[in-house]
């Protein structure tokens, strides 16, 4: 593990172009195992998990060629043999949707029984087992790994899950394609990230209506052809540098060519007084004199952030409106609807001197204008709460640790030389 120095106090200010949606990338390269067509894929972001998807596929067999330099991916499948095997990539959860394509192509699959992520608490893969059971798989435990086994012929099933989670609908919509049918899926998850998957699919010729809803359908036995695709700017980095902008006293603008996805977030930002401008491709933050909880028209009510599946603001941004619910005079109740383990990191912020109270599992009050000091502080192994870690000592003045600090790696793989352009100091050490 890593720990980040960072020596803070300075307004932040300047432009940035962020990187790719490390969930969008994931399910994408998950998803190109469903043709041998040639696929070439840009603005790809150098993270763990692509290293390690790059792996599997050459132990796999594929042909994949990584211009880093470019961020440009080439991947052809068509190289894979029929009896190939390789174990699955356990150290990231993005592994369980690369079932579907193997069970398509190889008839089987293997996962570690624990797939591991970020650490939010439960994240069962039930519902993912629920997805391929549908699509007729056969699911059995073989010593420490599930066994996934394609039974015969698929065909297409409608599915309502009991809650709109993100990749058990990328799982399903994947499977979906290895169908002969319509299929379709209600309550289904409509992420950003979501949705660029399956723009991704319908450029390789897969017929999907009703991406963006809670309703999807997806055309079974298409056949699907090669494509180039440009993955768009990760909507959580491009409102984390605005939040820098804010917490700093700084002036950010990033390039965002999706401003139609911020409309609840720039709500969010103004309800700590921050304004955020969107105008010709890029987003503009240009933090006020202070900070400061804007009060309810219900006046006897607490402010609130909620956190819940898109169309909510979403839980992987709630750690960067703590950050500066910290800062922001004033009271806060932020609320995670999704993950019981979100909030636990709530008492290294204490350690820079903040007030917080966490009410239960799911939610957390921040106390917030008190004089903050340096300080060396634990990051949990959850992407978004190292960054937010690390905005809180950005804003003050003098030189924080932040230990184990190596998830802000796994999605954002140039977010320290960007925020060390804008002018605060930061390094890694081992």
């Amino acid at each position: 593990m890593t720990a980040l120095y960072v020596r803070g106090g300075q307004p932040l200010r300047g432009r940035i172009e962020p990187s790719a949606n490390k969930n969008a990338v994931l399910p994408v390269l998950c998803a190109t195992l469903l043709t041998d067509a040639p696929i070439t894929l840009r603005n790809v972001p150098e993270i763990t998990d692509v290293t390690r998807i790059h792996s599997f596929f050459a132990e796999l067999g594929s042909t994949v060629r990584w211009d880093k330099a470019a961020k440009t991916l080439e991947i052809d499948h068509s190289t894979i043999s029929p009896g190939a095997r390789a174990t699955l990539p356990q150290a990231m959860r993005a592994s369980i949707m690369m079932i579907p394509g193997l069970l398509a192509r190889l008839g089987e699959a293997r996962l570690e029984n624990e797939v591991k992520g970020c650490t939010l608490g439960a994240r069962e893969i039930d519902p993912h087992v629920a997805v391929f059971r549908a699509f007729g798989a056969e699911v059995t435990f073989e010593s420490k790994n599930i066994v996934f086994r394609n039974k015969g012929k698929v065909e297409g099933t409608r599915m309502w899950l009991e809650y709109a989670s993100v990749t058990t609908t990328e799982n399903f919509i994947i499977s979906a394609l290895t169908a002969t049918g319509t299929s379709q899926i209600v309550n289904a998850a409509c992420e950003p990230h979501v949705q660029e998957m399956c723009a991704f699919l319908e450029l390789m010729g897969a017929r999907i209506k009703g991406k963006g809803t809670s309703m999807v359908s997806v055309e079974g036995g298409v056949e699907l052809h090669g494509c180039d695709y440009t993955f768009v700017e990760d909507f959580h980095e491009v409102a984390t540098f605005l939040a820098l902008a804010a917490v700093t006293g700084g002036d950010i603008a990033v390039r965002n060519s999706q401003p139609e996805n911020f409309m609840l977030i720039d709500r969010t930002f103004e309800k700590f007084g921050a304004h955020v401008e969107h105008k010709d491709g890029w987003s503009r933050l240009q933090a006020p004199a202070e900070l400061v909880v804007q009060s309810n028209f219900t006046s006897h009510l607490i402010t609130k952030v909620e956190a819940a599946p898109w169309p909510y603001i979403p839980a992987d941004l709630l750690p960067i409106f703590i950050a500066l619910g910290v800062k922001a005079k004033g009271q806060t109740m932020f609320w995670n609807k999704v993950y019981e383990g979100g909030l636990t990191w709530h008492t290294e912020l204490s350690l820079f001197g903040a007030h917080t109270l966490l009410c239960d599992p799911h939610r957390l009050i921040t106390f917030g204008g008190d004089r903050l000091v340096p300080a060396t502080v634990t990051s949990p192994y959850i992407i978004r709460v190292a960054i937010a870690l690390l905005m809180v000592a950005a804003s003050i003045d003098g030189e924080s640790k932040i230990l184990d600090a190596d998830p802000i790696k796994r999605a954002h793989p140039n977010f320290v030389p960007n925020i060390d352009s804008l002018g605060v100091q930061v390094e890694w050490e081992s």
